[in-house]
């Protein structure tokens, strides 16, 4: 398997406007997409500028425990050898699945049952 590195934790939020304004007015991030908007409470999903790994917030979270933690997301090259070696070490992956077009996403967890996903990016799509 090729090196990975940390892509973005995905932070599952209930109340976006105001997560939103935290970071960005209190926390003093800068918002990558969607940009310009007032009001962010009908959006699903934000991200952040933080450096080489970035802080995206998602909708729907509902402070149920472990379902709600957040994830870690590694940048793989190929996610399908990416997903069979884990699988050859011992880790139960799922099913590989398109988060968006030009994104291959599949989900594990550490030992200690932290969850994690690697992701495979269509450069062409993404650049």
């Amino acid at each position: 398997m090729k090196p990975i590195y940390l892509l973005e934790i995905i932070l599952y939020v209930e109340d976006m406007q105001s997560q939103v304004i935290f970071y960005r007015d209190v926390m003093g991030l800068e918002i990558d997409q969607p940009s310009g908007l007032t009001d962010y409470s009908a959006v699903d999903w934000v991200t952040f500028k933080t450096g080489a790994c970035s802080l995206a917030l998602h909708s729907g979270g509902q402070r149920r425990f472990g379902e709600d933690a957040p994830k870690f997301v590694f940048s793989v090259n190929d996610i399908n050898l990416s997903r069979d070696y884990l699988i050859s070490r011992g880790v139960e992956m799922s099913g590989i699945r398109t988060a968006a077009p030009g994104i291959k996403v599949c989900d594990g967890c550490d030992p200690e049952g932290n969850s994690f996903s690697i992701e495979s990016r269509n450069q062409s799509v993404y650049g």
